[in-house]
């Protein structure tokens, strides 16, 4: 499986900004997909999480109320939308995915087998 991040850029503090992940698989179906970030210097950590067949999602408490994350079917897609964004939210992010065939902590990376490239967001304040 091979995931196609995209979408970064260079916002001032307040803006918005939607990322994209794009499968090669004909489609997600019966996969989680989420986002991590990380900033220099810093470890990476979980933003959220969509089950694609249920649209169950899970944010990480930062992003919470200012993140959205959704799907679209016809365009293997998954979606996040970052409003209000801060210069906190600077950072590379990765989209990930894992099959769900099992209860997981999503918020770990261990339990993530597929990884996209990462794209660089930048808030500037």
């Amino acid at each position: 499986v091979q995931l196609q991040a995209s979408g970064g850029g260079l916002v001032q503090a307040g803006g918005s900004l939607r990322l994209s992940c794009v499968t090669s698989r004909r489609t997600f179906s019966n996969f989680a997909v989420a986002w991590f970030r990380q900033a220099p210097g810093k470890e990476r950590e979980f933003v959220a999480t969509i089950s694609w067949s249920a649209g169950r999602t899970y944010f990480g408490n930062p992003v919470k109320g200012r993140f959205t994350i959704s799907r679209d079917g016809a365009q293997n897609t998954v979606f996040l939308q970052m409003n209000s964004l801060k210069p906190e939210d600077t950072a590379v992010y990765y989209c990930a995915a894992r099959k769900e065939d099992s209860i997981v902590d999503v918020t770990r990376q261990r339990w993530y087998d597929y990884w996209g490239q990462g794209t660089q967001v930048t808030v500037s304040s």
